[in-house]
């Protein structure tokens, strides 16, 4: 997904004559206000630029992978391929949405924001030392407008990219738009010379000639995929990546099962393990590994932005059109008893899409809020305008009798009756059921109490366990009922909330529940029209927030405020850890701290 993190810095203003087009200069963007670090800064403040290069590590993987495209349409992509090329700006994790250059070396763009052209720097090199240019920059985008997701075709409509030099490419805008403009400058440079003759969406059986600061070397398909450091990567002295990418190598073992790969971290076949279960991080991290110190358990406190799991509904489906259902099935999830009796209280209930952010809906909505609200009163929930958001409380029995009654309540309302202990349609008599897809070898000990309840009401759940190939292909052609969705966090309301809502883009794989609402197209367009506008954004995430959570397109699981990490003693890291990141590519090997490890495990 191409989330614009930027509203964009301007350095200086350069005029041609009295009545000439302003000119903007820009080093580096940022979502509001200045980037942290100036146009002279050295190294980013959360990394060690003196950390040592060397030493492997293994990290774990969930399922399987058949190709080495992230971007193709069918099958599963390796663990890393996402970072295989660079970009032309990078992120910094210790600002919300700052960008840096990385394969760019500037930008200039005027103050209405038609066009951009991008400098790039002459020393960008891919791994066979062939330059990166401006061709390749626009080869790119034109590959992804033909051959590319139909989300990204639909919101770049309009838009061209010309190399206008060997090292300059200009976009242009069919109309003014900021978002769209700063949106490209995180998309991968492909290499032309290899690209043009492949489809995007064609998987590929062997990597693809790449740029970052790493390569494939080792693999076999479905079991591991091994990266090394380039040793003469072009891009290692930048300011953006002193300090990081400190490994030799990277491996990713794959596991079909979360908890053979637990025990296997706990055996020592690979280093580091980010724990999401707070049970088995009070119960499994104990043993003699832990009491002789050979592995570290860390809870870092985390307050950023946050991914949240939520089950997803498939609203195309006419079982789930009716929003008081949806609410009905809802009701049946039990989340404080599952957090006591298989969390260890550990999580705290997911309420906003917008979690740990002041975009988050709190409160009944203010005058700023009503404002956009009220031309939408008779489109969106009636609860919207008189209640607060409050995802089912229950009484953590197991069995929460009020919250039953009220689901067969709306269940009546909506057509549906309970006959001979079947919940049944009332027209047609059919029974109600639907299915759980999930992806085999993940944590799911949530579905078989929320199946129990879902039975309570006379509804019949059928669990379908598939692999991550055939996970990942229902989903793209939305053959579910419901699934288990994450959703990615957002520091502040973008114009990518329209891939992730908007009408336009029902089919894509990031909308996941199917959202088709013309009040919910008037808000976000409203947000795209105000990018830049501190103040509106705040009323207009909160006003989103309200109108997406009273839909109940999903039904919010949990998240927790601490990170939770396990790893073997070999690794040293920065005294300061970044706000927005776990920051392990600032990470290095710890020779001294290695060596009091057993020998197979340094």
């Amino acid at each position: 997904m191409f989330l614009r993190f930027w509203i964009a810095l301007v350095f200086s203003i350069v005029s041609y004559g009295p009545h000439a087009e302003a000119i903007n200069e820009g080093y580096a963007f940022a979502l509001l206000g200045e980037p942290k670090y100036s146009s002279d800064f050295n190294h980013f403040d959360y990394v060690n630029p003196a950390a040592p290069k060397g030493g492997a590590v293994t990290l774990a993987a969930i399922g399987t992978f058949d190709n080495f495209n992230r971007y193709a349409l069918r099958g599963s992509a390796a663990m890393r391929t996402d970072q295989l090329y660079d970009s032309l700006f990078t992120t910094s994790d210790d600002e919300m949405g700052s960008y840096y250059p990385l394969v760019a070396e500037s930008a200039r763009y005027p103050a209405d924001f038609k066009w951009i052209e991008i400098t790039i720097n002459p020393r960008a090199r891919y791994h066979n030392h062939q330059s990166i240019t401006a061709r390749d920059v626009a080869f790119t985008f034109n590959k992804f407008m033909t051959e590319g997701v139909p989300q990204f075709r639909l919101y770049y409509k309009g838009v061209t990219a010309t190399a206008i030099a060997p090292l300059t490419v200009r976009y242009e805008f069919p109309q003014p738009d900021k978002d769209k403009m700063l949106g490209l400058l995180d998309l991968p440079i492909l290499p032309e010379s290899f690209w043009q003759h492949h489809k995007l969406s064609d998987p590929l059986s062997s990597p693809p000639p790449a740029s970052g600061p790493y390569r494939i070397t080792a693999w076999r398909t479905g079991q591991y995929v091994t990266y090394s450091r380039v040793k003469d990567y072009w891009g290692e002295t930048l300011p953006v990546n002193r300090g990081r990418n400190n490994f030799d190598t990277i491996r990713y073992d794959y596991y079909l099962d979360d908890n053979v790969a637990l025990e296997a971290f706990k055996a020592g076949a690979y280093d580091l393990r980010v724990e999401t279960s707070p049970k088995n991080w009070a119960t499994q991290y104990h043993g003699g590994n832990f009491d002789r110190g050979y592995i570290v358990k860390q809870e870092v406190p985390n307050n950023a932005p946050v991914t949240t799991p939520w089950l997803a509904f498939n609203i195309q489906r006419p079982l789930f059109a009716d929003r008081r259902v949806r609410e009905a099935i809802g009701l049946a999830f039990d989340f404080e008893w599952m957090n006591k009796a298989l969390f260890f209280n550990g999580y705290e209930r997911v309420n906003s899409y917008f979690i740990n952010t002041d975009y988050a809906a709190r409160g009944y909505p203010d005058a700023a809020e009503l404002a956009w609200l009220a031309p939408l009163k008779g489109q969106i929930p009636p609860e919207v305008f008189t209640d607060i958001y409050h995802p089912p409380v229950s009484d953590g029995s197991g069995y929460d009798r009020k919250n039953l009654l009220k689901a067969l309540t709306l269940l009546k309302e909506a057509g549906w009756e309970l006959k001979n202990q079947q919940l049944v349609n009332s027209k047609t008599g059919k029974p109600f059921q639907f299915e759980m897809m999930l992806m085999s070898g993940n944590n799911s000990q949530y579905i078989l109490p929320f199946q129990h309840n879902l039975q309570r009401l006379g509804i019949t759940l059928q669990i379908r366990e598939v692999d991550s190939a055939q996970f990942t292909n229902r989903l793209r052609k939305r053959d579910f009922d419901m699934m288990p969705a994450t959703y990615a966090p957002f520091p502040y309301p973008s114009g990518d909330l329209q891939i992730m809502w908007g009408s336009a883009y029902v089919e894509s794989t990031y909308n996941r529940p199917g959202v088709k609402d013309p009040a919910i197209d008037r808000l976000i367009n409203e947000i795209v029209h105000h990018q830049g506008d501190e103040k509106a954004l705040l009323s207009l995430g909160r006003a989103l927030d309200r109108v997406l959570t009273w839909n109940q397109f999903m039904i919010p699981m949990w998240f927790s405020h601490q990170t939770r990490l396990a790893y073997w003693d070999k690794f040293a890291m920065p005294e300061i850890r970044p706000t927005y990141a776990l920051g392990f590519d600032t990470w290095w090997y710890d020779v001294n701290r290695s060596a009091k490890l057993p020998a197979e495990r340094r």
